[in-house]
């Protein structure tokens, strides 16, 4: 049959009085799934049930018993008997099929359907009530009439069974009362090709179940609540969607587990979350809300407990939060990778200073400074994860650093180079970043660096041992003022997912002296999985417009560049591209092995570096490595053991803590 694509149902918020049968509806929270069809049917059989028991006591005043039950000889089995004893059976001549006037159906399809639901009744048959009785549900149960009444009649042939029954109406339209988040094509789509046909309460009943399922695969808190057969045939459903009444922060003290005061402010809280007021319970929603408040940071534990409200059709929700202690010190230690000789240099020991909620807020600050024999750096951050009345998660961070790091990136990876030269830099900034769609983030920032070369005594120097520049002004030391643009785009936080960062930098010179370049680069990962083996493939590249310190040149080689090299030692250039590839599978536990090539060139690009670094180094500016690493998963992030070879037949372990950038 065509599908009525012209039939259209609205929801209507028109109030139909109810039934005065109806009892008062119960609250919200403990209303489960009530399928139409079963009330429906249920209701139906009882009237059933009560026309068979009329048909019961009428019989023996109306019909006196067949002369075949009179005329049975001794030891025959009685044929008014059947299970148990006190059950007689009547012997029927005809089994009829009619209206509740007692005549033909309009429709024979119908009276089909009724005499198809037949099993017990039959002309010439003896039958029990209790078979009657069955038939007349088998009848009710094909969905189609809303009413069947068992008539006997004494007839010149014997007694006449008549089923009169009662068709349900047309189906002619739909009211929907309460619907606010079911879209309204699901309910066209449910009901458009009963349109015109005899509603079926069976079907009626598997479309109320769709709607419920529908609330329930996303996991919303909504059902059919009530459902009855209009007169002219319009359908009218109430949909009970429980309605976030209001949502109580109430915080619990970590030991005792009793009611206390938190330190952090509830519009923080209630910031975070995606469940508002007014909005329909989703059970899905408050999960991720709770993932949300738990990613703070800032808290041991969180629960959502739905309460009823004053209301029945509205539910409040109690947040129970366990704070965590807001801050204290920490000490630890690691490996800089940019040193590259002696056995201890590369060693750093840490100290730190955290408060991760200050003000209430959520807000962190951070004060940590690192020490190695050579390298130091003295950091103060302070992040607002999310501005306070910003509506699109700006987050705002503000850092202070003064920093000393070994030069021997760019200026360095020479038998003959003599000193410990250091790149030291103040730098001060402020950063926004703020996810502007799905799986995209971006960052602006205005930073103000100054920064030059030192020698082992920590006096500025200007050239090094070569009498290259290490300055691109000629002076002491660079200053620049750089805007900052990044993009990030990020799959997921799986390694076989999809990555793909774009930078730039703009130095501003505001003063004569200052520095002015811009500096672009990127890298995009992509990895995938065949079986057990996952595959990463890596790419990055940047370049460098204008005047710009030799030091902040691309240096390539290293840990987290091209393996197989020291930091630095393939070259130092302007411009410049690695590519890298690894095969990796588990092997036992959180141990894994892993078969890895890298490549990288400076494209060219190193003598047009300031005093050319690469080329006074006899670097080659271009370089590949291959090898196998074991990698084993911790706190901190996986840690990665690598041997290597490069091009040169050189061969070198690599230890690094984290993914590779």
């Amino acid at each position: 049959m065509e599908r009525n694509e012209g039939v259209r149902f609205v929801s209507s918020s028109i109030k139909i009085p109810q039934p005065p049968t109806r009892s008062a509806p119960l609250p919200f929270f403990l209303l489960s799934s009530f399928p139409f069809a079963c009330q429906s049917l249920s209701f139906h059989l009882d009237r059933a049930k009560e026309a068979v028991n009329n048909f019961l006591t009428s019989l023996p005043q109306r019909w006196p018993l067949p002369p075949i039950a009179m005329a049975r000889t001794e030891g025959e089995p009685n044929p008014r008997r059947h299970g148990r004893e006190d059950e007689e059976r009547v012997l029927i001549s005809e089994v009829l099929i009619r209206n509740k006037d007692g005549e033909t159906l309009e429709r024979a399809d119908l009276e089909a359907f009724a005499a198809g639901a037949l099993k017990s009744c039959r002309p010439n048959s003896a039958l029990t009530v209790r078979e009657v009785q069955e038939d007349v549900h088998r009848i009710i149960q094909t969905g189609l009439f809303s009413l069947c009444t068992p008539v006997a009649f004494d007839t010149r042939d014997g007694i006449r069974l008549e089923f009169q029954v009662e068709p349900n109406q047309e189906f002619r339209g739909l009211i929907c009362e309460g619907a606010n988040v079911l879209p309204s094509k699901f309910m066209e789509d449910a009901f458009r090709d009963g349109y015109g046909k005899i509603v079926n309460i069976r079907h009626l009943d598997q479309v109320i179940k769709s709607i419920n399922g529908w609330y329930q695969d996303r996991g919303l808190t909504g059902l059919v609540s009530y459902a009855e057969i209009l007169s002219g045939g319009i359908i009218r459903l109430e949909i009970s969607e429980a309605e976030v009444n209001n949502i109580i922060i109430r915080f619990l003290d970590r030991k005792t587990g009793e009611p206390t005061n938190g330190k952090t402010k509830q519009d923080t809280i209630l910031q975070q979350l995606t469940t508002k007021k007014g909005q329909v319970y989703s059970r899905l929603q408050g999960k991720r809300d709770v993932e949300t408040i738990l990613t703070m940071g800032i808290m041991e534990d969180v629960t959502i407990i739905p309460q009823p409200a004053a209301d029945p059709h509205k539910v409040d929700l109690v947040m129970n939060l366990v704070e965590r202690p807001s801050g204290g010190f920490s000490a630890g230690g690691g490996i800089s990778s940019g040193i590259t000789s002696g056995p201890l240099s590369g060693l750093i020991g840490s100290f730190a200073y955290s408060h991760r909620n200050v003000f209430g807020r959520n807000q962190k600050l951070n004060l940590s400074l690192e020490r190695g024999q050579i390298d130091s750096i003295f950091r103060i951050n302070y992040t607002d994860p999310w501005i306070q009345g910003d509506n699109k998660r700006t987050s705002r961070m503000i850092m202070i650093q003064n920093s000393r790091t070994p030069g021997t990136l760019v200026h360095g990876n020479n038998q003959f180079d003599h000193g410990g030269l250091t790149i030291g830099r103040i730098t001060a900034g402020v950063e926004y970043s703020q996810p502007f769609r799905p799986k995209w983030s971006g960052t602006a920032g205005l930073i103000y660096q100054r920064a030059g070369a030192r020698d082992d005594h920590g006096e500025p120097i200007i050239r090094d041992f070569y009498n290259s520049p290490l300055t691109a002004s000629g002076n002491a030391y660079d200053e620049m003022l750089i805007a900052k643009l990044e993009s990030v785009y990020t799959d997921s936080g799986d390694r076989s997912s999809s990555m793909f960062v774009a930078n730039m930098e703009q130095g501003l010179p505001l003063f004569p002296e200052w520095l002015c370049f811009n500096r672009i680069s990127s890298r995009a990962r992509q990895g995938f999985e065949l079986g057990p083996v996952r595959f990463m493939l890596s790419v990055s590249g940047g370049h460098v417009f204008g005047n710009f310190s030799p030091h902040e040149a691309f240096a390539i080689g290293g840990t987290n560049n091209v393996r197989g090299y020291e930091e630095g030692a393939v070259g130092s250039g302007r411009s410049y591209a690695v590519g890298s590839g690894e095969i990796s599978c588990g092997m036992y536990g959180p141990l894994e092995g892993v078969l890895f090539a890298d490549y990288g060139s400076d494209l060219g690009s190193g003598p047009t570096v300031p005093g050319d670094p690469a080329g006074a180094r006899g670097k080659p500016g271009s370089g590949c490595g291959y090898g196998v690493g074991i990698r084993v998963d911790s706190p901190l992030g996986p840690l990665r053991l690598e041997y290597a070879f490069n091009d040169k037949k050189a061969r070198r372990f690599h230890f690094g803590v984290g993914y590779r950038n």
